[in-house]
């Protein structure tokens, strides 16, 4: 079946992912579907159509039909839209939140750096994709305790990123912490979900979130790598920043874990349980 890609990228809008925006679509077509059918239908990977079916059950948005064979019926559309949108709202507000509260945490800092006459002594400004790398890798080494990151695309590592699994698989043997947490679109990406993959083995807890505002890495709340896209600069150019600066690390820590305990968890990837808070 040929499905609207306007009403598939509406769908993304409302905080759905691709794969669930395709089967809701499709569920509303006919009064019920099986697993099987609807995968077919709204072509979605056999193998992951049950999860995606169980995030839109847990959402309201589908309706189980038990029988010898299980089948699932589309949640009214106005209904599912409704919910959909007051979700929406309700992370919005969150994202409100938490920006006044990084304001407030982050003003202090800039403040005071305001009377710093060098700042160029704890920051370096960063536009080769090729210098972003050897930053990345070189952050990931000096990580003696925590390693905290965003992961967002574009990557500027490559795919495997051996040095990564490593520092994972080093931080977990000294008793310390790696988390990442990735957009929902990495749920859509095979590549990126095996790279998840192989990082949770390594020892890294991976969370996903519906978005998030930059790629970021903090090491030990003492050192920062993020991007800044340049909006002057045209599509795909960006500026990373590597800081050195504790307090800065910190507010940035802070803002870290607060997404990270809103994020959902995905079954096989970190532990059991489906994709949910």
């Amino acid at each position: 079946m040929e499905l609207d890609d306007g009403a598939v990228n509406d769908l993304v809008a409302l905080g759905l992912s691709r794969y669930e925006a395709r089967v809701y679509l499709t569920l509303v077509t006919r009064e019920s579907y099986t697993a099987a059918e609807v995968a077919r239908a709204a072509q979605v990977p056999r193998q992951r159509v049950y999860d995606v079916l169980d995030a839109l059950v847990r959402r309201h948005l589908a309706i189980p039909r038990p029988g010898r064979v299980a089948g699932y019926s589309a949640a009214s559309p106005e209904l599912a839209l409704t919910r959909l949108t007051a979700l929406r709202r309700e992370s919005l507000e969150r994202l409100e939140q938490a920006s006044a509260a990084l304001a407030t945490a982050l003003t202090p800092v800039w403040t005071a750096g305001r009377a710093h006459t060098d700042p160029l002594d704890y920051i370096e400004v960063l536009r080769d994709p090729k210098a972003i790398a050897e930053r990345f890798a070189g952050i990931q080494e000096q990580a003696a305790h925590e390693l905290l990151s965003f992961c967002k695309p574009p990557f500027v590592a490559p795919a495997a990123n051996t040095e990564g699994i490593r520092t994972v698989r080093r931080l977990r043997r000294a008793g310390g912490t790696a988390r990442a947490v990735y957009t929902h679109d990495a749920l859509d990406d095979a590549d990126v979900l095996e790279n998840v993959r192989r990082f949770g083995e390594a020892g890294e807890e991976a969370r996903f979130a519906p978005e998030l505002p930059l790629k970021l890495v903090v090491a030990d709340a003492s050192l920062v790598l993020c991007d800044m896209p340049d909006p002057m600069a045209g599509t795909g150019a960006t500026t990373a920043l590597f800081i050195e600066h504790p307090a800065l690390a910190a507010c940035l820590r802070m803002s870290f874990l607060a997404v990270w305990e809103r994020a959902a968890t995905v079954a096989g990837l970190d532990g059991p349980g489906h994709v949910g808070p």
